[in-house]
This record gives C-alpha cells, sequence and structure tokens, in this order.
C-alpha cells in the first residue's frame, strides 16, 4: 500500500505525516501527479482559506487529477470541505467530487471559530461504515473551522455547535472528515486505520 499527502500548500502537512508515522505508515507528500496517480491512497490536508487551497491545486495542476482519482480519497478539515461543491469561504468553486455547500457556521451566541473537543453522532445509516468501525456514539475528537457543511444524504456523522454540521461525509470512493484525527487521539488514529483498510 502507498499513500500520498497531496501537497496542497496548506498548513498541517507535517502533523499529518507524523500521524502516519506513528501508525507505522511511511506516507509520502508531493504534488508529483505521476507518484498522485499510482498512490493506492490519497489524503487531502488543508488550514487554511478555501480560495487560496484551491488556487493551489489550481497552480500545481492537481484539479483533474484529484476529480478522476480512483482510489480511496480521505479529506481532512479544510481537505474535506474541498470536496465538496462550493464554499461561501472566498465565494469558490470546489472540486465537486461530494454534493455540499460550505457555509459560514451559524453558532448563536458561540464563539467561532469552534475550536476543541466535541463529540460525533454517527448517523443511522453509517452504523456499519468501513470508515467508522470501532467509532461510536459520544466519541470525542478536535475540531478547529468556522465553516462547515450541513448535514445531507452523505453525512456519516454529524456534529452540535449551535447547529448540527457534518462532521464526517461520504461517497463512493471520496471520504472528508471535518476534524482533525492527527489530533484526535486515539478515535483520530482509528479512523486514519480505518481509511488505510478501507477499499471503496
Amino acid at each position: 500500500m502507498s499513500l500520498v499527502i497531496v501537497d496542497t500548500g496548506c498548513a498541517n502537512i507535517s502533523s499529518v505525516y507524523c500521524a502516519f508515522q506513528r501508525l507505522g505508515v511511511d506516507a509520502k507528500v508531493s504534488r508529483d501527479l505521476g507518484v498522485i496517480k499510482k498512490a493506492s491512497r490519497l489524503l487531502v490536508p488543508g488550514v487554511g482559506a478555501a480560495r487560496q487551497a484551491m488556487a493551489n491545486l489550481r497552480e500545481r495542476d492537481l484539479i483533474t487529477t484529484l476529480q478522476q482519482a480512483e482510489q480511496p480519497l480521505l479529506g481532512i478539515c479544510l481537505g474535506m470541505q474541498l470536496l465538496t461543491d462550493r464554499s461561501e469561504e472566498g465565494d469558490v468553486d470546489c472540486l465537486g467530487l461530494i454534493p455540499g455547500q460550505v457555509k459560514r457556521m451559524q453558532v448563536d451566541d458561540l464563539r467561532l471559530p469552534h475550536m476543541g473537543w466535541n463529540t460525533l453522532q454517527v448517523e443511522q445509516s453509517a452504523q456499519n461504515h468501513p470508515l467508522l468501525k470501532g467509532i461510536g456514539e459520544k466519541d470525542y475528537v478536535y475540531f478547529v473551522h468556522s465553516f462547515a457543511v450541513a448535514p445531507s444524504d452523505t453525512t456519516l456523522a454529524r456534529c452540535n455547535y449551535g447547529s448540527d454540521f457534518a462532521a464526517v461525509i461520504g461517497k463512493g470512493n471520496k471520504l472528508g472528515a471535518q476534524f482533525h484525527p492527527e489530533r484526535s487521539g486515539a478515535v483520530g488514529a482509528r479512523l486514519l486505520q480505518n481509511f488505510l483498510a478501507f477499499s471503496g
């Protein structure tokens, strides 16, 4: 198995790389199209703004390659948001791999960004999804974000911070986690292990 962390030019790539090292996986960080196409797993990381991240992908000629990827692909945090149709953050088209719109969170009097630990609520329809194997109701994961995707039929797990939002999404071989698995302790490590075993 070969795992490539796509070099999106965003922050947190090194922490994601180290998370896989802790699992005994020597991932590659690359923007090389040939390396990305040959990988058996792809991970799209990201911390930052959607407009800049999409500009980076365009500049590196990565958009079409990611859109045509046939291997399992996981986006985390901003990387998950980039898998959707469009982001209100910067009013930018995204990769269009999983239906959804990224919008600023509606949190009433709560602070933004939503930062810290919060619990997952696994959707009834996703109880047996391989990405969530061993991850149950009320498991805590770590978030840092101000924009989110509304729950829909692609939602595998949701979270609530002022209102419900999609915490894990999936369509076919494309998957996304709004939280940071690399900062989420044993639960985050389990999700990454599940992704490594995911056949699509």
